[in-house]
C-alpha cells in the first residue's frame, strides 16, 4: 500500500489584491523541518532542499485577478508548466527573479567571437557607387557592410549607438570630436533599467568620427570608446573627411557602404554589400518572450509592442506609474488587451512593410477594443500602416537632436530628437484620422491622431535620451487617457483588476529574452574571429558567471 502524502496549503502573499483566492499546493513531505507552520507565509525558493525537491501546481480557479486564459496568452510564446521543480543550491531560475534582483546587475560579457583587440590598422570606409575614405581604425578588427546614415547630434553617442533603431547602420558623426567623456558603465536603476544605454549592447554596425578621442574624462566613464567598439565587435574608423561624406550622403541620400580594416585594401571585394533593408530587423532586435518591468508608484498596467523598444521609453513608463510588460513584435496583443489599460508601440529598425503580423494584430486590436493606444517612431509608421495609411522612405532620413515639429492643435513648436529614415504620408490618412505634428524642415508627417478615440502616436522621440524634453508631456496625456480607461472599465466591471499579479511578475523575464546583437558581414570578406587573437583587456566590470537552470 502507498504511502498517503501531506498537502500543505499555502495563501498567495501578494499585496497586489486584497481579494486574491489563488493558492499554491505543495505536494510531497516536506524536506524542510516546519514547512507544516507555512500557511498564509511565501515559499523560499531559495531554500536548499535536503531531500526529494518538492513539486509546486498552482491552482487558478478562484482567483479574479489572474485568469488562466491570460496567463496561457501571456505566457506564449514562453513555455509555461504547470509544474515546476525546485532549483538545486547553487542555481538560479530565470523566470523566478524579481524586480530587485535584477538592479545593479552588468550587461552579458562580449562574445569572445564577436570581440577583438583593439586595432589601429589602416581602414577604409567605401560608399557603394561613390568615394573612398582612408582613415585609421579605432575600434573591433572586423569588416562589415551595412547602411551609411548620419546624425548631428552633439553629445549622446552612448545612448545613439545603443539605440536599437540604428541596427543594421553605420552611423557617421558630424560632430568632429567624439568618444571624450568615455563610456559608462552598464549600471542599473531601480526598476531595473540600464541607466546610461538604451539596450544592453552597441545596436550601429560601424562608427565613422573626424576625430576619435584617445583620452576620456568624464566622472561616469569606465572605459574609451575604442575599447567599448573592440569589446562589441563594432569596427571604427576616424581620420576621414566626415563634412565630405555627409555632403555626398545628402545629395545622393542613403547609401551601402562599408569599413574595411587592413593594410591590404582590395576594392573587388567591396563589391558585396550587404542591404539591411532586406532584412527583418525588427525581428532581430525584438525580444523572443514577454518580460516585466514593475512600477512601484502607480497601478496602471501597459502592454508594450517591442519592436526595439528604448530603455528610456520604458523608464518615461514606469517613473509616471505605469507597469509594463513587454511582448515580441510580433504577438498576437488584440487577444490580450482586455487585461491591459493601455497598448504601446516601440520605435524600432528598418523598413515599417516588414512586419506585417504586426500590422495585423493592431488593425484586429483598433477593431475589437478601446484601448487608449500610443506609437513612436516605427510604432507611429506601424500604427498608420494599420490604420490604412502608406509609407514612404526619406532621401537620408531625420537624425539628430534639433529638429522642430510643429504641433497643428496646439500651433506650439518643440524641439524633437529623432532617428527614422521612413515617414508617413499624411495625404493617405483616413477620414477617422488627422496629422498631429510636421516637420518643420522637410514638411513630412511627424504625427498622427485619432478624430474620437484616445490613440495617437509621434515620429519624433518624446522620450529623448540624449536630447530635449519639450514634448515629454505626451507621455503625461497617454498616461491620462489610460487612467480614463481604467476607471471606465472598472465602472462596467467593478472586480476588473489589471494590476499584473505576484506569480506573473515572478515568472517573466525582467530583460529583453534571446536578444543578440549581430553584424553585416559579407561572407567574401568576413573576418575569422575563431582564429582572432583573444580579446583585449577592458577596464568596465564584467558580470559575474551565473548558472542558470535550463
Amino acid at each position: 500500500m502507498r504511502k498517503k502524502k501531506k498537502i500543505f496549503l499555502i495563501e498567495d502573499p501578494s499585496p497586489l489584491s486584497t481579494n486574491s483566492g489563488l493558492q499554491t499546493r505543495v505536494v510531497g513531505e516536506s524536506p524542510v523541518e516546519g514547512l507544516s507552520k507555512l500557511k498564509n507565509t511565501p515559499l523560499d525558493f531559495n531554500q536548499t532542499p535536503k531531500t526529494k525537491p518538492l513539486a509546486i501546481r498552482v491552482s487558478l480557479k478562484d482567483s479574479p485577478r489572474l485568469k488562466p486564459t491570460m496567463l496561457t496568452h501571456i505566457m506564449k510564446p514562453v513555455a509555461f508548466k504547470p509544474q515546476l521543480t525546485l532549483p538545486k543550491a547553487g542555481m538560479q531560475m530565470r523566470y523566478l527573479a524579481t524586480v530587485k534582483g535584477s538592479v545593479g546587475r552588468q550587461m552579458p560579457a562580449a562574445s569572445k567571437i564577436r570581440a577583438t583587440p583593439v586595432s589601429h590598422d589602416r581602414a577604409t570606409f567605401t560608399i557603394r557607387d561613390g568615394p573612398i575614405f582612408h582613415g585609421k581604425s579605432f575600434g573591433a578588427k572586423s569588416n562589415i557592410s551595412g547602411e551609411a546614415v548620419f546624425t548631428t547630434s552633439l553629445v549622446g553617442y552612448p545612448e545613439s549607438l545603443t539605440d536599437p533603431s540604428y541596427r543594421g547602420q553605420i552611423l557617421v558623426f558630424t560632430q568632429p570630436l567624439i568618444g571624450n567623456y568615455g563610456v559608462p558603465p552598464p549600471s542599473r536603476d531601480e526598476s531595473g533599467l540600464l541607466k546610461y544605454f538604451e539596450s544592453p549592447n552597441i545596436q550601429a554596425c560601424g562608427v565613422v568620427v573626424a576625430d576619435a578621442a584617445e583620452k576620456y574624462s568624464h566622472w561616469t566613464a569606465v572605459e574609451s570608446l575604442s575599447d567599448w567598439c573592440a569589446r562589441e565587435g563594432v569596427p571604427a574608423i576616424t581620420g576621414v573627411d566626415t563634412r565630405a561624406i555627409v555632403t555626398y550622403l545628402r545629395e545622393q541620400g542613403s547609401s551601402l557602404a562599408r569599413i574595411t580594416i587592413g593594410e591590404e585594401y582590395d576594392a573587388d571585394q567591396d563589391e558585396a554589400f550587404v542591404d539591411p533593408e532586406q532584412i527583418n530587423l525588427v525581428k532581430k532586435v525584438s525580444t523572443k518572450a514577454p518580460f516585466h518591468v514593475s512600477s512601484s508608484n502607480g497601478d496602471l498596467h501597459v502592454a508594450v509592442i517591442d519592436c526595439g523598444v528604448k530603455e528610456n521609453i520604458l523608464r518615461s513608463l514606469v517613473k509616471r506609474g505605469a507597469s509594463a510588460t513587454v511582448f515580441p513584435y510580433d504577438y498576437p496583443i488584440h487577444k490580450v488587451a482586455h487585461h491591459f489599460d493601455g497598448i504601446f508601440i516601440s520605435n524600432g529598425p528598418g523598413d515599417p512593410t516588414h512586419c506585417q503580423e504586426t500590422v495585423y494584430h493592431l488593425r484586429r486590436l483598433m477593431e475589437s477594443s478601446q484601448v487608449p493606444v500610443m506609437g513612436i517612431c516605427l510604432g507611429h509608421q506601424l500604427l498608420a500602416l494599420a490604420a490604412g495609411a502608406r509609407t514612404v522612405k526619406l532621401k537620408y532620413g531625420n537624425r539628430a537632436h534639433n529638429i522642430p515639429a510643429l504641433d497643428l492643435t496646439t500651433g506650439r513648436c518643440h524641439i524633437t530628437s529623432q532617428n527614422h529614415g521612413y515617414a508617413v504620408e499624411a495625404s493617405t490618412l483616413p477620414k477617422e484620422w488627422k496629422e498631429y505634428f510636421v516637420n518643420l524642415n522637410d514638411s513630412s508627417n511627424e504625427g498622427m491622431i485619432h478624430k474620437s478615440r484616445p490613440i495617437f502616436s509621434t515620429q519624433f522621440h518624446p522620450e529623448a535620451k540624449g536630447g530635449p524634453l519639450d514634448s515629454a508631456y505626451l507621455f503625461d496625456a497617454y498616461l491620462e487617457s489610460v487612467n480614463n480607461y481604467k476607471n471606465s472599465e472598472a465602472a462596467i466591471q467593478p472586480f476588473r483588476d489589471s494590476r499584473p499579479s505576484r506569480l506573473l511578475v515572478d515568472l517573466l523575464s525582467k530583460e529583453r529574452v534571446g536578444v543578440e546583437p549581430d553584424r553585416l558581414v559579407s561572407p567574401a570578406v568576413a573576418t575569422d574571429h575563431a582564429t582572432a587573437t583573444a580579446p583585449a583587456a577592458s577596464t568596465a566590470p564584467s558580470a559575474p558567471a551565473v548558472a542558470v537552470a535550463a
